[in-house]
């Protein structure tokens, strides 16, 4: 992308706003090292207009009003203009942060588009009202949009975790204001478009870039009720601390340090196939990436080999030229911090067996060669700490029990995966390690069951009707004896999603 991309408004309540203050945004390409874009920083001032404009809406507007198949309809608008526009999404992405554009198109903007049709398929078998028969008389149980939501995205997944956010919320009758990341802006603008072709009535949705000092201030303000936060531990802990102030509902989507578990019997060949793209996905910045993998000492030596052997090949450059498979990391002190963690790790005694530096041949752009670290013990800081860039550990076990022990000796609990040709022993795996989301011979998050994490991995849950009940309150109303109205009675499904 060479043309710059500039913007000289917000989206404010549903339109285009000019912004309160004059600071600016530059969008730097992690590549070029250029700056490819420029967007207004939004500021306290915008937030307060956002979420005023938010608050009607919800109070007095028709959106938390609507009826499900009227709020379906408007998101399905949204979903359908995603996937038409999908090859423009990723190749923002990428220019933006420095995903490789083949996995932007399948994990940014397709993945994307999953969750909001995931989101959709959650919202029509929802029960959104049912009786109960209570200890003192028959019940009546609703779940009612919880009003206006901050939705803070980071740089390495932005649409993605933007719809994992939106859909839910807005199929709930909910008021978002969105904040993206500095470092990924541009992207945001094209849903902005696609929201207000949709006809998402005014006041429901603001989106507003901007710095950590404004994050704190919308996280924080009087008049969010909830707030979904993906990013660092040190983050979503500091995100915690801001909304208690106000008692503010919070779901945390945060870090991870997830370990594959190869087992000795497991297919070597297909266990190294399906690990090494998702140790190394989006250039190492995703918090499921399997960054700690765990050989049997019986098969180290051919583990090791073999992950060398693919980690080498992996083609690093461009992240616009569909043949990269890593790109550069979004920020130059996300570079410096691989590179740190890399002297960190020889330091401690861990062997580097591919990578370890710069790629001689790309003298610009914030590159770490993809690098596999062997001989790594579960103490280092390489395998205690979230690295968040292209750096994986390689470490040994005698039997299963040290596995496991290993495996989740974390303060992380995110994700993980087993490889192992007995699949019901891989269940029995997944089942004693303390973590949100695991895979057996496989890696994949599935938009319709829930996803989040243990421990220091975070709070709360999205997707599935786990991650949509957050974005409802649950009202509780007794009825009188003998009572048998029509409305309620076995339950409402995807009926009454309106707060009226």
């Amino acid at each position: 992308m060479s043309d710059l991309i500039e913007h000289g408004q917000l989206f404010i309540g549903g339109v285009p706003a000019d912004p309160a203050g004059t600071e600016v945004i530059e969008v730097v390409s992690p590549h070029t090292e250029a700056v490819i874009g420029r967007v207004p920083h939004a500021s306290r001032a915008d937030v307060d207009r956002a979420v005023a404009a938010a608050r009607t809406a919800f109070e007095e507007g028709p959106w938390a009003r609507a009826s499900l198949e009227e709020r379906i309809a408007v998101v399905t608008r949204v979903k359908d203009a995603v996937a038409a526009r999908h090859e423009e999404i990723a190749r923002l992405i990428s220019a933006q942060n420095g995903s490789p554009y083949s996995w932007s198109v399948l994990g940014q903007a397709l993945g994307a588009l999953m969750v909001w049709d995931a989101a959709i398929t959650v919202a029509r078998g929802f029960v959104f009202e049912e009786r109960r028969a209570g200890v003192l008389g028959p019940l009546l149980v609703r779940r009612e949009p919880v009003g206006v939501v901050a939705a803070v995205v980071p740089w390495n997944v932005p649409q993605f975790t933007a719809a994992a956010k939106l859909a839910p919320a807005l199929l709930a009758g909910c008021s978002v204001i969105l904040k993206p990341s500095p470092e990924t802006p541009l992207d945001s603008y094209v849903l902005a478009e696609i929201v207000a072709e949709a006809g998402l009535p005014e006041g429901v949705l603001s989106i507003l870039p901007a710095d950590r000092e404004v994050s704190e201030y919308l996280v924080g303000h009087p008049g969010v009720d909830k707030v979904s936060f993906t990013g660092s531990v040190a983050g979503g802990k500091r995100v915690m601390e801001v909304a208690s102030r106000n008692l503010t509902r919070v779901t945390l989507e945060l870090g991870g340090k997830s370990a594959a578990v190869i087992l000795p019997d497991a297919d070597l060949e297909a266990a190294v196939a399906g690990i090494v793209p998702n140790a190394w996905m989006n250039n190492g910045q995703a918090c499921v990436a399997q960054t700690r993998i765990l050989a049997p000492r019986a098969h180290y030596d051919e583990i090791a080999e073999r992950l060398t052997a693919a980690a080498s090949a992996l083609v690093v450059g461009d992240p616009l030229d569909p043949a990269t498979q890593v790109g550069p990391l979004v920020a130059r002190r996300q570079q410096r911090r691989s590179l740190d963690y890399i002297a960190i790790g020889q330091r401690e005694g861990a062997k580097v067996l591919t990578g370890g530096g710069r790629p001689a041949a790309l003298e610009k752009g914030w590159y770490v060669e993809p690098t596999l670290f062997g001989d790594v013990d579960n103490a280092m800081r390489i395998a205690r700490e979230e690295i968040f860039g292209p750096v994986i550990c390689l470490l040994p076990y005698g039997d299963e029990e040290e596995a496991v022990r290993i495996a989740d000796d974390s303060d992380y609990g995110l994700s993980g995966s087993v490889w192992t040709s007995d699949v019901a022993h891989g269940i029995e795996i997944a089942r004693r390690i303390r973590t949100g989301t695991y895979s057996v011979n496989t890696f994949s998050l599935d938009m319709l069951g829930p996803f989040g994490g243990y421990k220091n991995s975070g709070l709360g849950r999205e997707f599935g009707p786990e991650g949509f009940s957050s974005y409802l309150e649950h009202k509780m109303i007794h009825l009188p004896q003998g009572w048998d109205g029509e409305r309620g009675g076995d339950g409402e499904r995807g009926g009454d999603g309106g707060q009226g």
